[in-house]
């Protein structure tokens, strides 16, 4: 079954599944990089300090080696020696021994950069599985580790004898030397022999980086239905959406409707189109659509004017053109100023009409709309 997961994963990881990694604590890192900074920076600093090293050791051995018969049997007096020689021996080491700190800090850092994960800390209680555990012992990549720990044996033991070989001249020579001559030269020695090994490290860091970014985007990558679910987690879920668009616009067709009941005016198409008017000559600068909609929405609209008694006009050109030039909520365009003053003005004496009788008020005939403001369903389509 792992298998056919694995076939699955087809895709590469998500900028979203990378930055999960990392947030687990899951970054790339290659031991043989760190190995290879890490020594590197104590044989460059070896050769670079060997002089100064020499001096030092060679100062605090031959004072240490040379006392007095009368203080040889005071054993305080040999004590406090001892701790001055070490302390001085740390004074020396000191700088070298920060550069060796400061290369085991920066040298995971070159690969995967700094990282603090608290969630690499808790315990995983899947690890305690021996049969996960059997699992990865026998994986392609606990075969690769091995793979790779055989040859850098190889690679490195070769080359340490080549050069403990090479150089046993030079090392039976020293033996002849007078110590102050031996040690700095002792020191050169190991730290040239020690580069040839680091360069071949060099060439293990080489093979090992590409190999564990290759092996970590691998693990990490994904496959499509991976990708349409972090999508959904991403981006919400397209049912759910829908349905929270559905509901925002019932609450706000709702509220569009307790609007009807409020306006002064309802122009018809007569079917297809309704748009409800409102003019408050206190509040508003020009007539203002509060509903509009076509067919079931227009349907309703002129229901609930017909249940509440507001005016309702059937003005076909006048209807399309507001439904067409204005949103909801907004104030019709100027070039409507003319025909919706006129069928105010009728619903004004419709009002006047009712309340006090007399002659009916004549309804307003055609009205005039300007040719770019027209409904044209055709330029619509």
């Amino acid at each position: 079954m792992a298998e056919e997961s694995d076939l699955e994963k087809t895709e590469p990881a998500s900028p979203r599944r990378l930055e999960k990694a990392r947030e687990e604590g899951n970054v790339a890192r290659s031991r043989e990089l760190v190995t290879f900074v890490l020594l590197a920076t104590a044989v460059g600093g070896l050769w670079a300090m060997a002089g100064s090293l020499g001096n030092s050791f060679r100062g605090a051995m031959s004072h240490g080696l040379r006392f007095e018969r009368a203080v040889a049997f005071d054993t305080s007096f040999m004590l406090s020696q001892a701790g001055l020689q070490a302390m001085q021996a740390l004074i020396a080491m000191a700088p070298y021994m920060g550069m060796v700190v400061l290369a085991a800090v920066a040298g995971p850092l070159m690969l995967g950069g700094w990282l603090f994960s608290t969630q690499a800390l808790g315990p995983k209680f899947s690890k305690l599985d021996p049969i996960a555990g059997l699992g990865r012992l026998f994986s392609a990549q606990s075969l690769a580790e091995l793979f790779k720990a055989l040859a850098k044996s190889l690679l490195i033991g070769g080359v340490a004898w080549l050069v403990i070989m090479g150089n046993m001249d030079e090392v039976n020579a020293l033996m002849a030397q007078s110590a102050r001559a031996a040690l700095p030269q002792m020191i050169m020695l190991v730290a040239r022999n020690c580069a040839l090994i680091v360069a071949a490290l060099l060439l293990i860091a080489l093979v090992d980086v590409p190999f564990q970014l290759w092996s970590y985007y691998r693990k990490l990558r994904m496959s499509r239905e991976d990708l349409r679910q972090e999508h959904k987690e991403s981006e919400g879920d397209p049912h759910v959406k829908a349905q929270i668009r559905r509901q925002q616009q019932a609450v706000a067709r709702r509220r569009m409707m307790s609007e009807v009941l409020k306006a002064d005016i309802v122009v018809t198409n007569p079917t297809h189109f309704a748009v409800a008017l409102k003019y408050e000559d206190s509040q508003m600068r020009a007539p203002r659509v509060v509903a509009k909609g076509t067919d079931l929405v227009a349907a309703r609209i002129r229901e609930l004017a017909a249940e509440h008694k507001v005016p309702v006009l059937e003005a076909p050109p006048l209807t399309r053109a507001l439904y067409k030039n204005t949103r909801l909520g907004q104030e019709i365009p100027a070039g409507l100023y003319t025909a919706v003053a006129e069928v105010l003005a009728w619903v004004y004496q419709l009002k006047r009409w009712k309340a006090e009788g007399g002659e009916a008020p004549r309804t307003p005939g055609e009205l005039p709309i300007p040719q770019a403001l027209e409904y044209n369903p055709n330029a619509a389509a």
